[in-house]
């Protein structure tokens, strides 16, 4: 008579281990920082007493976070900022080098990825594959991670360059709201179209 071995567990991999992205995810990485390159070669306009210019980079960085979700936006904007470190002219006013960083606009660079990757991630677990076709959910997604990363970070990145109050900063910010609305709208319609053409881009 033979007894039977209890059988092994089966092994399964954790939770938490994320899959490696795809050749269409590092395809679609590489295409979005290369549009946030394009958008940062427009002429931007200089505004305000600290001269930090108005560009399209934020209408692309949001774009792409709000398309591609937050793993893969964050990804694709951060590849940008290290294409711009390492010398290539991408930045607003074809500057470069990571002395960029510490310039007054610094703020807003870093805070980049951080508003991809919040945008995306609104945008796909809050509005959902039912509401991500709606602009006017894309909108408040887009803009939260504008109020609640872009400006702070922008704020902060110009009271340590100039040794100026918040109040300072604050004022100096303060242009750039209403070309942040005129973006984050055409970003909204945008990614509400996109969504509704392509639902499985965000939820395969």
């Amino acid at each position: 008579m033979t007894l039977d071995t209890p059988a092994e567990p089966a092994t399964t991999a954790p939770a938490a281990t994320r899959r490696a992205f795809s050749t269409t995810d590092l395809a679609l990485i590489a295409a979005f920082a290369a549009l946030i390159s394009a958008c940062a070669y427009l002429p931007a306009i200089p505004v305000g007493a600290a001269g930090v210019p108005i560009t399209l980079q934020t209408f692309a960085v949001m774009l792409t976070g709000c398309l591609l979700g937050p793993w893969r936006g964050f990804t694709a904007v951060t590849l940008y900022l290290v294409l711009g470190a390492i010398g290539l002219p991408v930045f607003a006013e074809h500057s470069s080098g990571i002395g960029t960083f510490a310039s007054i606009s610094a703020g807003y660079l870093i805070s980049f990825p951080f508003a991809a990757l919040l945008g995306g991630f609104l945008v796909k677990y809050v509005a959902g594959p039912q509401r991500k076709t709606r602009a006017a959910w894309v909108f408040l997604c887009s803009i939260s991670a504008s109020i609640l990363v872009i400006h702070p970070f922008g704020i902060v990145g110009m009271m340590l360059h100039q040794d100026v109050s918040l109040w300072t900063a604050m004022t100096w910010d303060a242009p750039f709201w209403i070309g942040d609305l005129l973006k984050t709208t055409l970003v909204a319609i945008i990614a509400a179209e996109v969504h509704r053409a392509f639902p499985r881009l965000l939820h395969p």
